[in-house]
């Protein structure tokens, strides 16, 4: 009976040959193919390691890398640094809809704002974008809707996915400030 790859619990250098062609099998890699490209091991190695299906289950997700990154920390500024060290897609120009974090300084005085915003985009300006920042959603939901303009932007938009918004919003790493 076949054992079932559907789980690789071992690098793939400690299985067999035909092992390892039951792995290629049930990522969908026809076994004809390695048999009519003669692979040895280590090119049959390479075949499941550049397959879309093997590379998604054995990928670390970026949400358990940053929860081990920041666990114990308290101070917003350490966060965000270990966010950007681990959110690694970059926008400069965000997607009304998608969610980002970013670095922001903002430019009108006396105003008090978010140097961290979590937003969902909103809608893109020739000035900037509006963002929905969830961070201002606990503390006073009527300021919720901000204003982003480009320059006031230290760097990128870091882009955060569907499924890591949830836990996002559970981070405190808002940092409020009035701006000087």
């Amino acid at each position: 009976m076949a054992k079932n790859f559907s789980k690789i619990s071992k690098a793939l250098t400690d299985y067999t040959r035909d092992q390892l062609r039951q792995i290629a099998k049930t990522f969908g890699i026809p076994l004809r193919r390695i048999i009519e490209e003669r692979l040895n091991k280590s090119d049959l190695i390479e075949k499941i390691k550049e397959n879309p299906d093997y590379q998604k289950q054995t990928q670390i997700s970026r949400i358990e890398i940053l929860k081990n990154n920041i666990k114990g920390m308290r101070d917003p500024e350490d966060i965000m640094i270990e966010i950007i060290s681990v959110f690694k897609d970059l926008e400069f120009i965000p997607t009304p809809g998608n969610y980002y974090t970013f670095i922001y300084k903002a430019k009108t005085p006396k105003i008090k704002y978010d140097q961290h915003p979590l937003i969902a985009a909103l809608e893109v300006k020739q000035w900037g974008f509006r963002g929905l920042n969830f961070h201002w959603q606990d503390v006073d939901p009527k300021q919720a809707i901000r204003n982003y303009t480009w320059n006031e932007v230290n760097g990128q938009l870091y882009t955060v996915y569907d499924d890591e918004i949830d836990y996002m919003k559970s981070i405190q790493y808002q940092k409020f400030r009035i701006n000087n």
